[in-house]
């Protein structure tokens, strides 16, 4: 069985160019690739209600990214900060 190829891998940056995050870029922080989903640095951000531990004795919500299908991203070239679909029209 072959691995999915993706247009973007861990590290990359990447800018969301549909859905309610459209408009936000971040360095993607993790692929997922059995669902086809990326997590990227501080965008989609859900609370987890976490309950009382030895920890956190009152519990806790604790803010984390959550997922986005990797078709809503597009990569960024980070040397001039453009997208990368302009700057290949130019090229032609």
């Amino acid at each position: 069985m072959s691995r999915p190829k993706f247009h973007v891998k861990r590290g990359d940056i990447v800018e969301v160019i549909s859905g309610n995050h459209r408009g936000a870029s971040g360095k993607i922080l993790q692929v997922i690739p059995a669902k086809s989903q990326v997590i990227i640095e501080g965008v989609r951000l859900i609370k987890k209600h976490q309950r009382r531990t030895q920890d956190n004795p009152n519990g806790a919500i604790i803010q984390r990214e959550g997922p986005l299908h990797i078709s809503n991203v597009r990569v960024v070239t980070p040397d001039t900060a453009t997208k990368a679909k302009k700057s290949a029209k130019k090229a032609n």
